[in-house]
């Protein structure tokens, strides 16, 4: 080819998602204790089907007392349903600055709405490492409990239906009447009022 003057013809540049690294790095290092509220905040989506499509839900949870402060329920996981829960927790709580917000790699954590939505509040995003769902363990260990408490005892007939179903096991349920062992036996709302420090 070179002797004939021959060149092959390079395929078309692939296109290159930002990697959310270059956004966050790890600042929890699986190390989940704390002992103050609103010190370390976990969040993560889950999805389950139902006969219409899917349902997806976003969480926020203090991982102190493991009280779900923020949530957002949607038909597709965007990057405003992250951000949906996640001001619903800013509102809540009105965290100082320097709460680490810690997630998964997720495209929609990795996005611009949503960082700068924690930015601007104060709250310093924290990732994971790819493909570990040790690294947020917190958060999986709540999703396992709603996926048995929940979402896995009957058919879901609508999207209706089940996110109706969701925010009862997450406002009713989860905050007031269950007990964790992580923080006493006590509820999570139990748990915060104990707290010397006042939350809404």
């Amino acid at each position: 080819m070179s002797r004939a003057g021959l060149k092959g013809v390079a395929g078309r540049p692939k296109w290159r998602r930002a990697r959310p690294d270059l956004v966050s790095t790890d600042l929890v290092d699986r190390q989940f204790a704390r002992q103050g509220l609103n010190q370390l905040w976990v969040t993560d989506i889950t999805e389950h089907p139902t006969r219409e499509g899917k349902v997806y839900c976003a969480v926020v949870l203090d991982v102190c007392s493991r009280r779900v402060v923020g949530w957002a329920i949607a038909s597709s996981p965007t990057a405003a349903l992250t951000t949906n829960a996640l001001g619903m927790a800013i509102d809540n709580r009105q965290p100082a600055p320097g709460t680490v917000i810690h997630s998964d790699h997720g495209v929609q954590f990795g996005s611009w709405a949503f960082t700068r939505r924690a930015k601007e509040s104060g709250l310093v995003p924290s990732m994971g490492s790819i493909g570990d769902c040790y690294d947020n363990a917190v958060i999986e260990s709540f999703w396992s409990r709603m996926q048995v408490e929940l979402l896995d005892r009957c058919r879901w007939r609508t999207r209706l239906e089940l996110a109706n179903a969701i925010f009862e096991y997450l406002e009713i349920f989860h905050n007031r009447q269950r007990r964790h062992s992580a923080i006493g036996w006590l509820t999570p709302l139990e748990f915060e009022n104990k707290q010397p420090s006042t939350v809404a």
